[in-house]
């Protein structure tokens, strides 16, 4: 009489445990999405807010918007790839090896696959944006870590979850999605340093690459239209203002955007108390959370504003031929 054989503890829970990760992960970033999408700010432990440029500005660079900043942001993405690997580890739990045991083998096959597939792209793109994290952000970003270690620990246990038939398939099938991932994704932030102009254009943004030195930062590479210089003038008449360091990468965004000539008709107020004419307490009395942000008319506006943005917000009639746009704008 032949015994049945037990199966290891890990094949009999890896489909639960990989589910309720991925919720877990799509939870997360579903939190990300909204908050970025209804204009709110994301809750940053204390370490990584006060780090240089904060984790808030690691959710707001150009990495997190890699179809423009008109576009989504990466999380939707994310949360989109957790809620597919949940789908994928849990779909088969809910058909019966009893009644439909060929349907519940078939699903169990395609579906491993597919939790193979998905949690090598998404590690290997998690990897990608670790690298951007320690050599070119250079901040603590504790949701695109714990994204990170989510995304592996859903490879670690799809590989070790389930007894495949030859080692080969699992090799050959993460060389093939690995490639495939990191070859879109570079081509994806191919031009992540770089402003294109309305003429076609494109002027670099450091992003970091070089270390701003105190007390102006990097310097202001573009020019001024009239339309520009219009803009500025008439929120100086309104009394806007912006707030600002001159180290944070999406500040000198804000100011190639808006030309040498412009800027020096904003009022711009430093914040770091190492910048030029600094305003520490003028920031901390305006709660200033995130660089660069705006007020204008009384109301508070964060992040990066193109100048017809900025039109808008302010009620400027002017000449709008402006220069230099986003991607995805």
């Amino acid at each position: 009489m032949s015994r049945r054989r037990t199966l290891p503890w890990i094949h009999r829970w890896s489909r639960p445990i990989i589910g309720a990760i991925a919720i877990v992960g799509a939870i997360l970033t579903a939190y990300l999405t909204i908050t970025k999408l209804t204009g709110g700010d994301v809750a940053c432990t204390a370490e990584a807010a006060q780090a240089a440029g904060g984790c808030k500005d690691v959710l707001d660079s150009a990495y997190a918007y890699p179809f423009g900043r008109s576009g989504s942001p990466l999380s939707l993405f994310g949360s989109l790839a957790y809620i597919g690997m949940a789908t994928f580890a849990l779909s088969p739990l809910f058909v019966s090896p009893e009644t439909n045991k060929g349907l519940r083998k078939q699903l169990e096959d395609w579906t491993w696959l597919l939790l193979l597939i998905g949690a090598t792209a998404m590690t290997v793109f998690s990897g990608y944006l670790m690298f951007i994290l320690a050599t070119e952000l250079k901040t603590p970003c504790p949701y695109c870590i714990g994204s990170a270690i989510f995304s592996l620990s859903l490879l670690v246990l799809t590989i070790v979850g389930r007894e495949w038939e030859e080692l080969g398939q699992i090799v050959f099938t993460a060389m093939i999605v690995g490639t495939i991932t990191i070859v879109g994704t570079l081509a994806v932030y191919a031009n992540v340093d770089t402003l294109p102009t309305a003429q076609g254009g494109r002027i670099p943004i450091p992003e970091a690459k070089t270390n701003p030195q105190p007390p102006y930062g990097w310097k202001i590479t573009t020019t001024s239209g009239e339309a520009e210089i219009a803009l500025a003038k008439h929120l100086k008449a309104i009394g806007a203002k912006e707030y600002g360091a001159f180290w944070c990468p999406h500040c000198y965004e804000q100011k190639q955007l808006l030309g040498q000539e412009a800027f020096q008709e904003i009022n711009y107020i430093e914040c770091d108390p190492q910048g030029n004419n600094p305003q520490p307490q003028a920031c901390a009395d305006a709660k200033i959370q995130s660089f660069p942000t705006w007020e204008i008319n009384g109301k508070i506006h964060q992040g990066v504003k193109l100048p017809e943005e900025l039109a808008k917000l302010s009620g400027y009639q002017g000449p709008t031929n402006f220069k230099y746009t986003m991607p995805g704008r």
